[in-house]
């Protein structure tokens, strides 16, 4: 479980990054060794109160953020919806109740109103801590955690510019190839790694055809895991399945009436 130094020391690197970032546009800033065609793409379909999509983003995908040659290899995309739903009046259902529909937006709206990733992900990071903690009510105190203006936020929210954005990470989730099956859902360059979720570095590394190979890509022991997960099948990392609810509501619905057809009978 992540613990408030880390987040903090997290918050400090991100800041460093973001530093770093606006100093390169200055005249003679160096440019950085890894162009963006040899980044690599990675792809985050997920649900803010599946317990699984937390605990990747706050175990796993901070790894990504906490090392700044990892970093500086991946292309990273982060899409807040997961297994929710559309109804037919144009709302939205979703797997963990309405309060998952709230974060997946407010998620969403901070994705939106600050594009760069070194702002937004300490955001959903601390959201996802939250939840990771049992604690996804107090999502708001990670305003004032991170010194952040949450009216963005709100007008985001509140405007319904919140549900537009939700629509559109709708669209991609559901024309993802193959489709998905579950959050979290990764995709590392074009290719989804199904359970091999929590080996995500392993596979920037084996899709990097870069020459600026980070030192957590140099050592055998990323290409080992990937083998070892090839070998043995995948591994059973947990997930949220996207018709979990659909199902659980069909074998209910089964039971009451097959109890209902042996009163019947009796």
């Amino acid at each position: 479980m992540a613990s408030l130094p880390r987040l903090a020391i997290f918050v400090s690197f991100t800041s460093f990054l973001l530093f770093s970032a606006s100093s390169s546009q200055l005249p003679g800033a160096k440019e950085s060794s890894t162009s963006s065609g040899d980044k690599v793409p990675l792809a985050l379909y997920y649900e803010s109160l599946c317990p699984y999509s937390a605990n990747f983003i706050v175990n796993y995908l901070v790894r990504v953020f906490e090392d700044d040659e990892l970093f500086s290899i991946v292309d990273l995309y982060l899409s807040p919806w997961g297994n929710a739903k559309i109804r037919s009046n144009g709302t939205f259902v979703c797997q963990h109740g309405e309060a998952e529909c709230l974060l997946n937006t407010v998620e969403a709206c901070a994705i939106h109103a600050w594009p760069k990733l070194e702002k937004n992900f300490p955001f959903i990071y601390c959201v996802e801590e939250k939840v990771h903690e049992g604690k996804y009510r107090e999502w708001e105190s990670c305003f004032g955690e991170l010194a952040l203006d949450p009216k963005p936020i709100q007008d985001c929210y509140s405007s319904g510019y919140g549900e537009k954005l939700e629509l559109k990470y709708a669209a991609e989730t559901n024309e993802l190839e193959p489709p998905h099956q579950y959050v979290p859902w990764v995709v590392v360059d074009g290719k989804p790694l199904y359970e091999e979720y929590e080996n995500v570095i392993s596979y920037i590394c084996e899709a990097y055809k870069g020459t600026a190979t980070p030192k957590a890509c140099s050592s055998q022991v990323s290409r080992s895991i990937i083998q070892k997960g090839r070998k043995t099948g995948r591994p059973s990392a947990p997930v949220c399945y996207k018709d979990s609810v659909v199902s659980n509501l069909s074998k209910m619905i089964r039971s009451a009436i097959s109890k209902l057809i042996q009163a019947m009978v009796i």
